[in-house]
């Protein structure tokens, strides 16, 4: 599997962000802390529960919903059998480069009892030479589609990938019954997990791509059409 590497301009900021595409920032409400976020893309919709253990993200996350940040911006990386990136606003269609946000970072929000099974929601990042702190991109994030791994693949994972870092056993039971990613565990920040739409997920992570070496782009734009928060139903 290929590392996720994120691209974007450093812009060391306060986590609020003071304009999004010029227009203000909606703050976070009381209530959008109790409530789920709905994305709809031109492959159906997705319903996303964020995580109170990464507060920084969340929060960060519900004010780019409520800011409408992500209309009209296409899943810019996606990888059958990984993961489906998007947050790129330069991928909005007649996008005006003159009201683009500045890309900015947050600290990283990392938790034991969180791991990358299939459906997390997750900040993308450069790569450590550039970026040891592992400091989350403010905008991009990604959803693990993920393979199922049996106790071969997960032990060789640990070894080769995650310097001998024991794999809890109730995570390594859903990553050979879900699957997932869990070579990512404690190196990119979770703040969230699909709850519906896991359909829609694997639809757009087994479209056709440029391919590897070549952006792993979408051949045909997928757009994420409107996101909101909405009221939880369970």
């Amino acid at each position: 599997m290929k590392k996720i590497v994120l691209l974007f301009t450093f812009l060391f900021s306060t986590i609020i962000i003071n304009h999004v595409s010029g227009q203000s920032t909606k703050k976070v409400r009381k209530a959008d802390l109790k409530r789920d976020v709905l994305m709809k893309t031109d492959l159906g919709n997705m319903v996303l529960r964020l995580s109170d253990s990464t507060p920084i993200h969340r929060n960060n996350f519900i004010q780019l919903i409520r800011s409408k940040y992500y209309e009209g911006i296409n899943f810019h990386r996606v990888i059958a059998g990984f993961m489906i990136q998007a947050g790129n606003e330069s991928t909005k269609k007649n996008a005006d480069t003159s009201k683009f946000l500045k890309e900015y970072t947050l600290p990283a929000e990392f938790n034991n009892t969180l791991f990358h099974r299939k459906g997390v929601l997750a900040a993308a990042r450069m790569g450590d030479d550039v970026n040891p702190t592992k400091a989350s991109s403010g905008v991009q994030f990604y959803i693990v589609q993920g393979k199922v791994f049996n106790n071969s693949l997960l032990d060789s994972v640990q070894t080769h990938r995650m310097k001998g870092r024991q794999l809890p056993e109730a995570h390594r039971a859903i990553y050979k019954t879900v699957g997932g990613a869990p070579h990512l565990d404690q190196n990119y920040t979770i703040f969230g997990e699909l709850i519906e739409g896991f359909d829609v997920l694997d639809m757009i992570a087994n479209v056709k791509t440029t391919g590897m070496g070549k952006g792993d782009r979408p051949l045909k734009d997928v757009k994420i059409t409107d996101t909101k928060m909405i009221k939880r139903r369970g």
